[in-house]
Parts: C-alpha cells; structure tokens; sequence
C-alpha cells in the first residue's frame, strides 16, 4: 500500500550483471522453485542462511498490513526463516528507525522492512550495514542505501489500471484520485501515472486530488470539502482500500451520493489493496474494481529473498519462476515486482485471490 520510487519506473533500465552468474530465466509458475540454488550465488559469505530475522511492519491499522502480519508467521516458516514477532512502527519513521536498531540490537542476521518513508529509512539501512545485517525492503524502495531486494508490485501500473478502468466507463467530466502519502514512492507513482494516464488517453476528464498521506480522516475530511464544491462528481480513484474504503463510502453515504452501479447517479469507484472489505463493496455495487496487491506474495517472497540475502546469495534482473520480473531501479537496486491483478465483479470469487482466503 505505502511505496515511494525514484524515477519513472517506465525508464527502468534492463540492469546488467549485479551478481557473479546471471539469473536465469524461468518460465515455471511453481512457487517452491524460486528456493533453487540455480537462480542464485553465493557471494563468498560462510553462512547458510540461518538466525533471527526481525520483521519490521509500517502499521497496523489497515486491514492489508493486518493480513500481511497474518501471513509473515506463516511464510516465515514455509521458507524456513527463524522470524521474530513482528514489530509495528506505528506510522512513525522515526520510530521505525529506532525498531530497526533495537533489532540489530538483539543480534538479528536479517531484517524484512516495509518502510514508512523511503528517505527517512536510509538511516537504518546504514546502521544494517555496518553491522553487515541484509535487508530486504518490502512494499516501499528506498531511495538511498543498501537492501538484497525490493519485493513490490509495479506501482505505476496501479494507476494506470485506475485510469484505464474509470476513462472506459466515463465518457467525460470530473474524477477525482485520492492520493497516498506523497513523501512515498507509492504515493508518488500511483499519482503521476493517474494523472498522466488520464492527460493522454482520456482528455474529456478533469482530475481533481485529495493529498490524504494514507490517512483515513484526512480522506473523509477532504472529500465531503470537494463533494460540497463538485457534486457533479463521477469518479473516484481511492490509492489504498484499507485506509480509505470506510470513509468514502461514509462520506457518499452521508450525503445520499452512494448509488449502486447500474443506478443512475453511481459514482464508479476504483481502489488498491484487494482486501475482502473491497471485495464485498464490489459484490454489493458499492465500488467497481480494485486492483489485488498480494500481501501473502510480499510476506512469502520477503523471506525467501531474506533467506538467501543471509546465506550470500544475490539475484539479476530478468523473469522470474513466479510470474513476476526483476527489475533494476534507477538507483541501482533490485525490485521483484510481483503481479497485481485488476478485481472487478467478473472475477471478485476467483479463489485464487489472496482476498478470498481471508476472514
């Protein structure tokens, strides 16, 4: 849900060789095969993988990171990662400094961080690395210092998918995309590609913009100031469900603006996250799509890359065995950036969707 990118990821470069053999190209789709030694190789360091792992989460009150803290026990020991009780910076970068110090602190070999603020965090990446502790960032790239891997979806097609879906269904009028914390690299992308999608492909509708920082009341708040001025709205681009679900559709409720789709006055919505709150608005018509960010991929993937980063192994750019790519950032890291599907009512029951395996 949080991210924050350096560049247009479109301009990502096929990078070259960033480890000792090259990667190879997998065609697969089976998950176990990403564990092979063939896709990885060691970098001269003697251990094998072992020790404590801390997991450090940005928050909690969403209901993606409450699904993703479900999911890390679970991975952690499908991988078989020795993984700490995660620890919740609480939406405080400066905390989740601190979190990743008491870490260190207690002689973690490893760390899995989704970080707050993608500045911010370069503090404690430094601190991982002169204690020569690995890192593995997920959901959110840093801008500055050293991780193994990013896991993350491409964030810049979260927008572009909103954007597709609301131009298809819009012929013209106002839209409006309610933005993510813009220190974020997610907030960043998902932002510029909506807005540049809509300036080319469909220049009938005019964006409007709520910088709501992944805060729910700030989101209500806002919106019920822009629905006064534009209730002429047609479309809502909503960058995270779990925190901006409930109060948009309060906010239409509360002003009799929540039309079911198919009624005359529905106000098509799209969201991120692909949580079951999400889904259920889909199945009652509430909203029209949203896009699945995996919260069991990024726990699953966070320790595997966690596992080989500690045992000296390292990756290069290029497809993976599990539907996704690796692909180097403009600041020389590496992102597996796994797949995201679009939900829409013809497929919101797919049980293949991470969304319909939880409560």
């Amino acid at each position: 849900m949080l991210d924050r990118t350096v560049g247009n990821p479109k301009k990502r470069a096929r990078a070259r060789s960033l480890g000792v053999v090259a990667l190879a190209a997998c065609t697969g789709l089976v998950l176990s095969a990403c564990g092979s030694t063939k896709d990885t190789v060691a970098t001269g360091g003697d251990s094998d993988g072992t020790g404590k792992v801390g997991v450090i989460l940005p928050l909690l009150t969403s209901p993606f990171w409450q699904s993703y803290n479900d999911y890390v026990p679970k991975m952690a020991k499908a991988e078989g990662v020795d993984a700490l009780k995660t620890v919740n910076s609480n939406s405080d970068p400066s905390q989740q400094i601190t979190d990743i110090n008491n870490q260190l602190n207690q002689g973690v070999k490893g760390l899995v961080v989704a970080p707050l603020d993608s500045a911010a965090i370069e503090a404690g990446l430094d601190q991982a690395e002169r204690k020569g502790v690995p890192v593995v960032a997920v959901d959110v790239a840093p801008e500055k210092g050293k991780v193994a891997m990013v896991v993350r979806a491409n964030n810049v097609a979260y927008g572009e998918q909103a954007c597709e879906y609301l131009g298809k269904h819009i012929t013209s009028g106002k839209v409006v995309q309610i933005m993510g914390d813009l220190a974020s690299v997610n907030g960043r992308d998902r932002s510029e590609a909506f807005r540049a999608c809509v300036k080319e492909k469909f220049p009938k509708l005019k964006v409007l913009e709520i910088p709501a920082k992944w805060e729910s009341d700030t989101a209500a708040s806002k919106l019920d100031t822009l629905l006064n001025a534009n209730p002429d709205l047609k479309g809502i681009y909503m960058q995270a469900g779990g925190v901006y679900l409930a109060p948009t559709l309060q906010t239409l409720k509360s002003k009799g603006m929540l039309k079911k789709m198919g009624q005359a006055g529905h106000i098509a919505i799209v969201s991120n996250d692909g949580i079951p709150q999400e889904f259920d608005a889909i199945r009652k018509g509430e909203i029209d799509a949203t896009v699945s960010q995996p919260a069991d991929l990024y726990a699953k993937y966070g320790m595997y890359y966690i596992k080989a980063a500690m045992a000296g192994k390292t990756f290069e750019p290029g497809p993976t065995d599990h539907d996704s790519e690796i692909v180097k950032l403009p600041n020389g890291l590496l992102e597996d950036q796994l797949p995201a599907p679009l939900v829409t009512k013809e497929n919101v029951d797919d049980p293949g969707l991470w969304g319909n395996t939880v409560g």
